[in-house]
């Protein structure tokens, strides 16, 4: 574990904790998806949101609330890094840990259907509703676009989110995907 990763966690932190409270809450996850919801313009029982929020109750249940030490139905920083670094520690696992919450996120954020995320997508959704600075989401989503396509199609988001969160190098495009980390 390096301390990137906890930088990195840190900034995922602060987009989690919607209110603000310093904590995570179940509240604060399905806020979250509110967030986006809201940001793509969708319908709150729409087919997406409704995945969505599935999605995130298992992220919260599985990933999330394990994360309470203290078993108050919150998660500090200091416990959701801890806990980030005892699940988060094989990235074969990314597929059952953070890969059907990313699909999820994928399908919101592609907003035209074209099952790529285009630049004005990605700004859209880690800009509007992540409040990530326009200028970062530009560059995040440049360098993440790995074949130049002027799009980011499944996998290459995929491997941004699995970069994210198992990698070490505070110097990979993918670890400002939720704001520049500083070290």
């Amino acid at each position: 574990m390096t301390g990137a990763r906890d930088l990195k966690y840190r900034q995922w932190f602060k987009g989690a904790d919607v209110d603000g409270d310093g904590v995570i809450t179940r509240k604060d996850v399905r806020l979250m998806g509110e967030r986006y919801v809201a940001a793509r313009g969708a319908a709150p029982g729409s087919t997406t949101a409704l995945r969505l929020t599935e999605g995130l109750d298992a992220f919260w249940a599985n990933v999330i609330a394990p994360m309470d030490q203290d078993g108050d139905g919150e998660v500090d920083l200091r416990e959701m890094t801890e806990g980030f670094r005892r699940a988060l520690t094989d990235p074969a696992l990314y597929p059952q840990q953070v890969g059907p919450v990313a699909d999820c996120y994928f399908d919101l954020i592609d907003l035209d259907g074209d099952d790529r995320v285009d630049q004005a997508e990605f700004g859209e959704i880690f800009g509007l509703a992540g409040n990530v600075p326009a200028e970062d989401c530009a560059a995040v989503f440049g360098a993440l676009d790995l074949d130049g396509s002027g799009g980011l199609d499944r996998a290459e988001f995929h491997r941004a989110l699995a970069e994210f969160f198992y990698g070490d190098d505070p110097e990979a495009p993918a670890a400002h995907l939720f704001g520049r980390i500083a070290g």
